[in-house]
């Protein structure tokens, strides 16, 4: 896994409050630091990073404790405005998060509970491919997890990649809330956001900040769930038609978007849940869906205006731009079977 070193992207950090630049805290490692060591931060973290601070005077993140680190991991969080709470940094090492579900399945059962996801693969191709320069910078939002289809990224070492998530990991260098990223405007190339913007209180406010850090032209990939149920418990809010998705990246051009999975897939995720109810059992709901994995197969049957009405969950690919799509324009857009009645 290739991922940017800390020190080479410390220059982008910004203060999530006020966002101007970062600077030592010279009280020292401050709340929290090196707290929850033993879980291993990312990669590109280096141990004992210390505390930052704002260096702005009258932002509040100026006066220590501002910013601690945990696990060698800064917390670049603006704890007044997060589910992210200072008292609770400790926690934000915990080693839990990384292997769950179908992810830890033996290789064979995981292909069939979780496969490849080529739809993925295909467009983080595109993306690659597009990016500019001899070292371009992507960021991965939410990247606690390397996401299905997007191991392209974190193999090619003409990519800066920077990864952050609420919670610290080996594919990320710092701890951070999506509402508030903690980077300058204009700061990266490219931005993935897989499977991310259900599990943020507002989806709107995080693609306006992907917006932000982006340079001119920059590419943004996003995948996000249309008709699944609720996963990951207290932390699931939001889903999106194809056409809400297109909407919700209104100030992005758009390169490709369309269905990742379509209703066989669908239909596969409320067979595991009917089952779920009505054994009480996620475990059993597991099975269930290992065993009827073949209505998976049914996604190719379906034509895609049909599929688009009846996603599981939908991407969009596409370049930043100020011109933002109009009312009249989203209404056009749609691309389902339902025709105009």
């Amino acid at each position: 896994m290739v991922l940017a070193e800390l020190d080479d992207i410390r220059p982008l950090f910004a203060c999530p409050r006020c966002r101007s630049g970062l600077e030592a805290d010279p009280a020292g490692a401050g709340a929290g630091a090196g707290l929850g060591a033993g879980a291993g931060a990312g990669a590109g973290a280096g141990a004992g990073a210390g505390a930052l601070r704002c260096a702005a005077p009258d932002c509040a993140y100026h006066a220590s404790p501002a910013f601690p680190d945990v696990a060698g991991a800064p917390v670049l969080v603006d704890f007044e405005h997060s589910v992210v709470r200072r008292e609770a940094v400790a926690a934000l090492a915990s080693p839990a998060h990384v292997h769950r579900g179908a992810d830890a399945l033996p290789t064979p059962l995981r292909r069939i509970a979780k496969p490849p996801n080529r739809i993925a693969a295909i467009n983080i191709d595109l993306l690659l491919r597009a990016l500019p320069g001899p070292a371009p910078t992507l960021l991965v939002v939410g990247g606690a997890t390397v996401g299905n289809g997007v191991e392209a990224v974190y193999r090619d070492t003409r990519v800066r990649v920077i990864g952050f998530d609420i919670v610290t990991s080996p594919a990320t260098q710092f701890v951070a809330d999506a509402h508030r990223i903690p980077l300058r405007t204009s700061s990266v190339d490219a931005v993935l956001v897989q499977a991310v913007l259900e599990h943020v209180l507002d989806a709107a406010q995080v693609v306006a900040e992907i917006h932000r850090v982006l340079r001119d032209d920059g590419l943004v990939y996003a995948e996000t769930p249309f008709m699944q149920q609720v996963h990951a418990g207290a932390h699931d809010f939001t889903r999106f038609t194809a056409s809400g998705h297109r909407y919700l990246f209104r100030r992005f051009e758009e390169i490709g978007a369309g269905p990742v999975s379509g209703p066989g897939t669908q239909v596969l995720w409320s067979v595991d849940h009917l089952v779920r109810g009505l054994t009480r059992s996620a475990l059993a709901g597991r099975a269930t869906r290992a065993a009827f994995f073949w209505l998976r197969g049914l996604d190719h049957l379906v034509p895609p205006d049909f599929a688009q009405d009846d996603a599981s969950a939908v991407y969009f690919l596409g370049r930043r731009r100020d011109r933002e799509m109009t009312e009249a324009e989203i209404i056009a857009y749609y691309r389902g079977a339902q025709g105009s009645s």
